[in-house]
């Protein structure tokens, strides 16, 4: 999965992409509930570089914002990991982690986010086997009108009939962006 290829794909559906109207209430609550943390990512972002909506919206995807779980994969900070990414920590704490996670995932290498970036980051985190598949990650998309049938119902096993229920990143960020009277520009610069 390279950025360069990518980039125009985001950006295109971050254009067109609509939020299932049945979940935005939903969404909503998730983005009050990011902007709430807002200090304990830019925290996180202070000391890695990576902006602290990405950090905020990875964190719910991998464990619903539960502060006692790694940014990683969402297992617990007291123990060694047993899924990908594989045995990292334990964490004094989840600041500890998520730093861990960012650094070994390249994301923490980033200088210059730009909302394709953030997007390009998301799914990269999660693992490029969707693009491989050339299908739109849910785990960016979901909640959409991009999202499409499929998905890794576990490390390394796919099936094309699941439509995963969780929300996407994308339309957490767009929540999250407008809670915030802002369009992302707050953030982020657009690819040209």
């Amino acid at each position: 999965m390279r950025y360069s290829l990518m980039w125009p794909r985001y950006a295109k559906w971050w254009d067109r992409m609509k939020i299932d109207p049945s979940r935005e209430i939903e969404f909503d609550r998730l983005a009050k509930k990011l902007f709430a943390n807002r200090e304990r990512y830019s925290a996180i972002e202070a000391k890695s570089g990576v902006l602290w909506p990405l950090i905020a919206v990875l964190h719910l995807r991998e464990s619903s914002c539960d502060f006692g779980t790694y940014l990683g994969n969402g297992q617990s900070l007291k123990r060694k990991t047993t899924i990908v990414p594989r045995g990292r920590g334990p964490f004094a704490s989840f600041e500890e982690g998520a730093l861990d996670a960012l650094r070994i995932d390249g994301l923490s290498a980033v200088r210059d986010w730009r909302l394709e970036k953030m997007l390009f980051f998301a799914e990269a985190f999660n693992g490029g086997g969707y693009a491989l598949r050339g299908l739109p990650s849910p785990y960016v998309w979901g909640g959409t009108n991009i999202q499409q049938p499929g998905k890794f119902v576990s490390d390394g096993k796919f099936n094309p009939r699941v439509m995963d229920t969780q929300p996407g990143c994308a339309p957490i960020l767009a929540t999250l962006f407008a809670l915030m009277n802002q369009p992302g520009a707050e953030f982020l610069k657009r690819e040209s």
